[in-house]
């Protein structure tokens, strides 16, 4: 016997919406639970709600009266029970309640909703159109006088997951009520129904110890905070179906449609000793593989580089290498393939100062081409070509953020199980993420170093920070001091982040920064 799905409507009028829905789950294993904030005489007083009351019933649902949506938590009819589906349609404040007051309603229920929502449950939300102030409403309110609904549920840490008509033909008994807290109907037409999942939790990054061998003796490092997450994530093993690797295949087997292609599956470590280091950089190294037309390697790259859009810290890398006779021209034909690979996808290859950059947009370089030539009168020539896979799967895939690559939510990887081919669209889980943009001024000594201050902003903002700007900057003449003023662009595309939170990480930046590097924050 399957398990029961349960529902819970909230501030129901004339109970009809329920009553429609308790028909149309006729048979099936679900109870419904309804409820209205109206003692029970004076739900009675609304036409037709003491029929709709008893098909609800009748189908084996609960009805509950005098039940405040913001306290669900303290109901003691509640009290025990998780539901997987929790549905608020058309709220209101009554009378002629303003934006603002409609907002809070809206954030004070998804608090409290929380509360009774089971692990994998969903809020559906509908509106008017225009109300939610998201650009699925058409025309879209101004975000100043709309009711901001993805804004207010992201303070109760969930997300909106998909947004969609509202299906007045599927409900056929339902009449809306409670305009103004009368009899009379809002203009549902154009109605938005939204749904809202729980987002992944933020958890703040820690120092990941890691042991190694090198040359028989083990030895003990640290990665420092920002980078742990990035560490040991296997994207590219056998088997994988992230895209990184999806994408990496992709690659591989185009251009094994020309060349002889072998992968190398040494893996390389962390932590090298100099000695290592001098055998990887000698042709030694290249000749203990079997010879062929291109050979390759792969694996994560880390970068000191500053916070923005494009600019990744950490990303995997796929080092192609190959040796061809000068004659035909081996770079030109390589170049070609890869355009005929990658061009259906933006990617182009251009010449700038000599250097052959592999190049998209919007996030710009995206791999290198070195040719060396080598040999007698240059008989043969060297290509080395390096592909940045993260930012190829961000295109391929049509990804709105490179860190979503990095996410542990489940509905990321989903998606990709069936192996999808490259230009099948991404479809986010986290729709229409807010920015927050928040000043840091401080006081900095003599000595300042830019690339520990965009760590510190790393760590403490568990990665929510996309970009980092520098404002200005102000020497004092009499002291060795200088200001310096950041502006801080937070968006997540992962996780749920309210206005509340990215002040929460902001906050907790100045404590950083103040703590670990000493500077005195204005």
């Amino acid at each position: 016997m399957s398990p029961l799905r349960c529902i819970l409507l909230v501030g129901e009028g004339n109970f009809s919406f329920s009553a429609s829905l308790c028909q149309s789950l006729s048979g099936s294993d679900t109870v419904v639970t309804a409820t209205c904030l109206q003692q029970e005489n004076e739900a009675l007083r609304h036409e037709g709600s003491a029929d709709n009351i008893h098909i609800i019933r009748e189908a084996g649902g609960t009805v509950l009266f005098d039940i405040d949506c913001t306290k669900l938590g303290e109901c003691m009819p509640l009290k025990g029970h998780l539901f997987h589906l929790v549905i608020f349609n058309f709220p209101h404040c009554g009378k002629k309640s303003g934006v603002k007051k409609n907002r809070e309603l809206l954030k004070n229920f998804f608090l409290s909703c929380v509360q009774v929502l089971s692990e994998d449950g969903e809020i559906h939300v509908s509106l008017c159109n225009g109300q939610g102030g998201t650009p699925a409403d058409q025309p879209k309110r101004e975000w100043h006088n709309s009711w901001q609904v993805a804004a207010m549920a992201a303070e109760a840490h969930l997300i909106l997951s998909d947004v969609r008509p509202f299906e007045t033909e599927k409900y056929q008994s339902y009449k809306c009520t409670g305009y103004r807290s009368q009899d009379k109907g809002f203009h549902v037409e154009k109605a938005l129904l939204h749904v809202f999942t729980r987002s992944l939790p933020y958890i703040p990054p820690q120092r990941l110890t890691v042991e190694e061998t090198v040359e028989e003796e083990k030895v003990q490092y640290q990665i420092p905070a920002e980078l742990s997450d990035y560490m040991f994530r296997e994207f590219l093993k056998s088997g994988s179906v992230h895209p990184v690797k999806l994408v990496q295949d992709f690659v591989l087997e185009g251009l094994a449609e020309s060349w002889c292609v072998s992968m190398i599956n040494e893996t390389i470590p962390f932590f090298l000793s100099g000695k290592h280091c001098t055998i990887l950089r000698s042709n030694n190294w290249i000749a203990k593989h079997k010879m062929c037309s291109l050979w390759g390697i792969s694996d994560l790259v880390f970068r000191n580089v500053p916070i923005n859009t494009w600019a990744l810290p950490v990303f995997h890398e796929l080092l192609l290498k190959a040796v061809f006779p000068s004659e035909p021209d081996p770079l030109k034909m390589f170049c070609e393939h890869l355009e005929k690979l990658l061009g259906p996808y933006g990617v182009s290859v251009s010449t700038e100062q000599g250097d052959f950059c592999i190049m998209a947009q919007p996030m710009g370089l995206v791999g290198k081409i070195f040719p060396v030539k080598e040999g007698e009168c240059h008989s043969f020539i060297n290509l080395c070509i390096s592909l940045n896979l993260d930012l190829l799967a961000v295109l391929l895939f049509a990804l709105p953020d490179w860190r979503l690559l990095w996410s542990h939510d489940p509905r990321f990887y989903k998606q990709f199980f069936v192996q999808p081919s490259p230009g099948a669209p991404f479809c986010p889980f986290s729709l229409f993420p807010e920015h927050f943009r928040f000043d840091i001024s401080f006081w900095t000594g003599p000595c300042w170093d830019e690339r520990k201050f965009y760590s510190v902003v790393r760590e403490a903002s568990c990665g929510t920070v996309q970009q980092v700007k520098l404002i200005d900057t102000f020497s004092h003449p009499d002291l060795s001091q200088t200001s310096y003023c950041y502006r801080l662009v937070y968006h997540s595309h992962t996780h749920a982040l309210s206005h509340t939170q990215a002040l929460l990480f902001h906050k907790q930046l100045e404590t950083m920064l103040s703590t670990w590097l000493q500077v005195t924050v204005r």
